[in-house]
């Protein structure tokens, strides 16, 4: 060959595969037709690509050491791209990431997990540790982790020679096309398990069932998600574990529903009891926990104002639910419904009467025609009297 390719790649005869494949795309940046279309530009391009095809490939950068002409030996001269690599192309405007090179490593971090757990009210009011029971993959006690047989180790992948990737060549309208694909024997490892471990079949993880502790914390409702770090999937080859989510469903409570940080309850009272005015005992939501602390309280003594209206709302103030991570907690509110009674025995309906009569209420009478006129009156003030 008439031109010095070392020259051409502006290395010395003595340089690294890296450094050769450094200054390739260098100058593969600077030269391609898609960054600079001129003639004169595109034929350097070429001789640039031709030039690191040779060098680049131990054989051939060897044969023309010796004074050999590889391109020619190789059947070159069919044009722009002769024997160049696409997946070098590739590394030249982006980097090696963008061909995925070299071998990939087995060992991988796991897969996350996800778990739902059902408290009541007052286990999600007030935290609670619970005891769960989780199916996921574990590391494998025969290997350690390393998928391989007790006594044995990986080997070389004897199709690749440990890179991980084969060349698939491909003649194209440009000339041949050289491309980089994962091993199919070692699948992109570099290495294969000759002999595997029994117990994980060479995943270095196995499934197993294992409790855990969780600790959750005052103040979660339904859909809370709990990470415990560290506690998910193994991945492979014994990677790291992912997290474990612990999502949390409240179930129902007979008494309270629970709106925010406040509980929310309905009591119905009697029309008499309304009217004159009463104390109800509500249980709390502490009444709900496993053997409370003596010096908790249990429930609330509820006074019911006398002349109370159905509808009226009772506010208990920090007595509701406690605030997630943080200080405080909501209110209790109660709805007062105020019963009328649908059936009288004859003593009941007399002693009505008799009540109606004293505060003249024996017949309701509406003065439609006066409050019509009041709305009138009111919507003239708001004309200004016209």
């Amino acid at each position: 060959m008439s031109q010095d390719l070392y020259a051409i790649l502006g290395v010395s005869r003595d340089a690294s595969p890296e450094e050769i494949k450094k200054a390739y795309r260098r100058l593969a940046r600077q030269l391609h037709p898609d960054v600079n279309p001129d003639a004169a530009t595109q034929e350097r391009f070429k001789e640039v690509t031709r030039a690191y095809d040779v060098l680049s490939d131990p054989q051939k950068r060897q044969m023309y050491d010796l004074g050999g002409d590889p391109l020619s030996a190789a059947g070159a001269g069919a044009g722009f791209g002769q024997g160049f690599s696409f997946t070098d192309i590739m590394d030249a405007f982006f980097g090696q990431q963008a061909g995925n090179r070299g071998p990939r490593s087995r060992v991988r971090r796991g897969q996350d997990a996800l778990i739902r757990i059902q408290l009541d009210l007052a286990e999600a009011a007030f935290g609670v540790s619970k005891e769960l029971k989780v199916d996921t993959a574990v590391l494998c006690t025969v290997c350690g982790g390393k998928g391989t047989a007790p006594g044995t180790t990986v080997s070389q992948c004897g199709t690749c020679q440990g890179r991980g990737e084969i060349s698939h060549v491909q003649r194209s309208f440009l000339g041949e096309v050289r491309t980089m694909r994962p091993c199919p024997t070692c699948h992109g490892f570099g290495t294969v398990i000759t002999d595997p471990c029994r117990e994980c079949s060479g995943d270095g993880r196995v499934r197993a069932r294992r409790a855990i502790n969780v600790d959750v914390p005052p103040g979660v409702d339904s859909g809370t998600r709990i990470q415990l770090t560290g506690e998910g999937e193994v991945g492979p080859g014994g990677g790291p574990a992912g997290d474990l989510y612990v999502e949390v469903f409240v179930t129902p409570h007979p008494i309270f529903a629970r709106q925010g940080d406040d509980l929310l309850c309905a009591i119905t009272v009697p029309m008499t009891a309304a009217a004159l005015g009463t104390e109800i005992e509500l249980p709390l939501l502490e009444a709900d926990v496993p053997a409370p602390e003596s010096d908790v309280q249990t429930s609330l003594q509820l006074e019911v104002q006398p002349g109370t209206q159905s509808g009226e709302q009772l506010v208990a103030r920090g007595l509701g639910v406690p605030r997630l991570r943080s200080s405080g907690r909501g209110n209790i509110v109660v709805t007062v419904t105020v019963e009328t009674p649908t059936k009288l025995d004859d003593q009941q309906t007399a002693l009505l009467e008799q009540l109606a009569a004293l505060r003249g209420e024996e017949q309701v009478t509406i003065d439609i025609e006066s409050r019509h006129k009041s709305m009138f009156d009111r919507f003239k003030d708001a004309l200004g009297g016209h």
